[in-house]
């Protein structure tokens, strides 16, 4: 089995009864990760930034059973109200984590959660929903097993994220996260995310994210059904081998501080990452017709100021728009004027580099 350092090597006391309540960050990648086999383990390397103001709070209670049994006892309120249309994936997900978190059926829990953005807005809410039930159950086990390590710790809550929904592996640690095995970045892991030590110049330690909400409706086609269609897709080997070049051009961006190459690597990975679900079979196109006016808009800003702003995608048909601090009050009048009116209801949300997922007491 992958991951027999996570399954713990003694039982511990367990609790009674608790609470624990982690804030957990979404994220957006910059070298996309497109394409997983069995268990949730990306075909290629990825890169993100760690959001800051979209994030997900969520508390778990959990009191011990009178009598255990071989079920999942475990309610689910979203936004203050019952929602039983997220216990499948939490049920999942929990049969996923069992071998590594043994007292799963021992505990009957309540899983309360908001998000700071609107849910089904494009944004990686499995991201930031999954790495906090994830940080949750490590707070447990650290209860348990007072001896882990902080790198054990969020080693294996990137993990269990990881078993719920890939990209919230990135949503633990740091900055910039890198999650995949690449010869270049020390530490690199299938398994987990892990922060990017490297040099990392200043320009990119409080980059701008704006995300234009220009479509707030349900995915066209689910992650899970996009990443199953790079099985025996015509360019899919040509895909990760450019994905891993890409990590290693990043590095030295970021090393550099060159913010052109920037901007043509992370625009070009936007639209691969759509250019391989336009050749898959089956085919699905998904950015909207005001994707593409932002995207020609971006364009003709930066053509005429000089302006630093680029774009990114994920999979669906919100932009996010990305520019350095130092451009924040003109980049953002320009959204305002110019971009707004090509989102839904006029929606969009700041965002920035954050730091990573925070225990609150």
């Amino acid at each position: 089995m992958m991951g027999q350092i996570f399954i713990p090597k003694t039982a511990g006391t367990l609790k009674e009864s608790g609470t624990v309540t982690w804030q957990t960050p979404s994220n957006i990648a910059l070298v996309k990760y497109w394409g997983k086999r069995n268990p949730q383990l990306p075909e290629n390397t990825s890169i993100s930034f760690t959001l800051s103001n979209c994030h997900t709070k969520t508390t778990l209670s959990y009191t011990k059973k009178q009598e255990v049994d071989n079920q999942f006892d475990f309610d689910v309120i979203f936004e203050g109200k019952n929602n039983k249309a997220f216990k499948p994936k939490i049920e999942t997900f929990f049969k996923r984590v069992e071998a590594y978190v043994p007292f799963l059926k021992e505990y009957s829990f309540v899983i309360e959660s908001k998000n700071s953005f609107p849910h089904s807005s494009g944004i990686a809410s499995s991201a930031s929903g999954m790495s906090a039930i994830a940080l949750c159950l490590m707070s447990i086990e650290k209860e348990i097993n007072p001896n882990l390590t902080e790198e054990e710790f969020y080693h294996k809550a990137s993990f269990l994220a990881r078993l719920g929904s890939g990209s919230a592996c990135r949503s633990v640690k740091g900055e910039i996260v890198v999650w995949g095995e690449h010869p270049e970045v020390k530490g690199s892991s299938d398994l987990y995310g892990v922060e990017f030590k490297d040099t990392i110049a200043p320009v990119f330690k409080n980059y701008q994210d704006t995300i234009l909400l220009v479509d707030k409706g349900e995915k066209q086609v689910s992650s899970t059904v996009g990443h199953d269609l790079m099985h025996g897709h015509p360019f899919a080997e040509q895909r990760f081998a450019q994905a891993q070049e890409n990590i290693s051009k990043i590095k030295t961006i970021f090393a550099k501080g060159a913010v052109d190459d920037f901007i043509a690597l992370v625009e070009s990975e936007a639209l691969t990452l759509h250019a391989m679900m336009m050749t898959s079979s089956p085919y699905f196109i998904l950015m909207k017709p005001n994707t593409l006016e932002v995207i020609n808009k971006i364009w003709a800003y930066r053509k005429e100021t000089g302006s630093k702003l680029c774009f990114t995608l994920d999979a669906g048909a919100n932009v996010h728009v990305l520019y350095p601090e130092s451009e924040k009050a003109t980049v953002q009048q320009f959204i305002k004027q110019d971009l707004a009116v090509f989102c839904k209801n006029g929606e969009y949300i700041h965002d920035q580099v954050g730091m990573g997922a925070n225990k609150l007491t």
